[in-house]
């Protein structure tokens, strides 16, 4: 089976990080504690109408979640004995963005942010790919064990290509809300929580590349 996908930085943006099987339940806690974090307290705190009292609930998580990811560090520390570049460079970009975020107290940039990320990361994917650089490999520290540098090459391009065309659909959402046919809310919703699920599915969609890249034949001798 597809192990949980890793927070993605900047915000609520989830990435792809299969942890290891014997720490399942901590890494889906380190994954997932901040995202939930940052749901309820937009949910909590965003009380009134219009798009001030969602921006102020959006910048009230956002704090919570720069808060939440620092804590996801210290415990994947303590019990794991490591903080994954992943998750640093998770940490790295919530806390910047965050920031960011808290400064400018703007919708847009809100709703501008997650384009900025996925097209980040796509740009890294692709080019390491390009470049004939697993660059997922290296982000998750061989987090699945066995599979080659072909996989690894090919995971990366996929991701890359999910990547990129997340970044373009989060453009259209943010050209539909300053067109007004779409409210703050129900991006926020499917930023969360429809993008989170889309993510398992792809994920889902990759394990026959990585089993014919050595993954199966791995597992198989390990038991």
């Amino acid at each position: 089976m597809s192990e949980p996908l890793e927070q993605l930085p900047g915000g609520p943006e989830p990435i792809p990080a299969p942890p290891p099987a014997k720490h399942g339940w901590l890494n889906f806690a380190i994954d997932f504690g901040p995202l939930l974090v940052f749901f309820l307290t937009y949910k909590f705190t965003s009380g009134g109408e219009g798009s001030f009292a969602a921006t102020t609930g959006a910048i009230k998580g956002t704090v919570a979640f720069m808060a939440a990811i620092v804590v996801a560090m210290i415990v994947s520390k303590w019990k794991l004995g490591k903080i994954s570049p992943m998750l640093w460079m998770s940490g790295i970009l919530v806390l910047g963005f965050g920031a960011l975020t808290v400064w400018f107290h703007d919708e847009r940039f809100i709703v501008m942010k997650p384009t900025i990320i996925y097209a980040a990361f796509a740009t890294l994917l692709l080019g390491g790919w390009l470049m004939k650089r697993p660059m997922l490999k290296y982000l998750l520290q061989s987090a699945l064990e066995g599979v080659t540098e072909t996989g690894w090459l090919t995971l990366s391009r996929n991701w890359g290509i999910f990547f990129a065309a997340l970044g373009i659909a989060n453009h259209i959402m943010y050209e539909l809300i300053e067109a007004g046919r779409m409210s703050f809310d129900l991006w926020l919703t499917i930023k969360v929580w429809g993008v989170t699920a889309l993510s398992f599915l792809f994920a889902l969609t990759q394990l026959p590349v990585m089993m014919r890249n050595g993954l199966a034949a791995t597992e198989e001798s390990d038991g």
